[in-house]
């Protein structure tokens, strides 16, 4: 039986130990070797055998997926998703919105890691399909539950009106953190102001769509 047969990967503390440091290992080998890297080295930075490497993961390319997919929560982590789970909480919807966007697009924009992997999704794309897919396989709710949830909520507490929550994501992410992902992909920086009325902007388009509709005012 070939080391890439389908079966279920070792479950267990010390296995999900294990997963996470082959996942730490490839990442940096990755980044410094590019896809070319072999697995004996990812086994040998890891600490595990090469067996280990694909009883966890089967392929060189699903190891691949789960260094991305592990990078793409990265941004919305510590104070950005704090700063989104507390959207609901908000007295001034808007402002609390701007706040919690300008912490999450920093994230974006400062974590070099990640702009390095979307580089490398990139660069082996057209050798690799299946690597681009990582970057969109969860759906958009999947990638980053927190952003799912805070609309949720504020979607059921009625202030913002939300018929299709998929689409009402990837539109927060277009007006938010696409513009980002985009230029720095083509090596051009977005400069601070610009970012700035960017974020302040989007977030009022966002909000002018979604927002609840305004009651009537009722003149007697």
């Amino acid at each position: 039986m070939s080391m890439d047969s389908a079966k279920q990967p070792p479950s267990g503390p010390r296995a999900e130990a294990k997963r996470q440091a082959i996942v730490r290992a490839a990442r940096g080998l990755f980044l410094r070797d590019g896809f070319g890297v072999g697995m004996d080295a990812i086994a040998a930075d890891a600490g595990v055998s090469k067996v280990t490497v694909y009883n966890h993961f089967g392929s060189k390319e699903a190891l691949f997926t789960a260094v991305i997919t592990s990078a793409l929560d990265e941004p919305l982590g510590n104070a950005s998703s704090t700063a989104l789970e507390g959207l609901s909480e908000a007295g001034d919807l808007r402002t609390a919105l701007i706040d919690a966007a300008r912490a999450w697009v920093h994230a974006v924009r400062t974590n070099k890691e990640v702009i390095a992997l979307r580089k490398l999704v990139a660069a082996e794309q057209h050798r690799f399909p299946e690597l681009g897919r990582a970057w969109q396989g969860h759906g958009p709710e999947g990638h980053h539950p927190a952003v799912a949830g805070a609309l949720r909520a504020l979607a059921d507490q009625g202030r913002l009106v939300i018929p299709d929550l998929e689409t009402a994501i990837l539109q927060l992410y277009a007006l938010l953190i696409f513009p980002h992902m985009v230029f720095s992909t083509y090596g051009t920086h977005v400069d601070d102001d610009l970012t700035d009325r960017l974020i302040v902007s989007g977030v009022d388009m966002f909000l002018g769509h979604y927002g609840p509709p305004q009651q009537a005012d009722v003149r007697g």
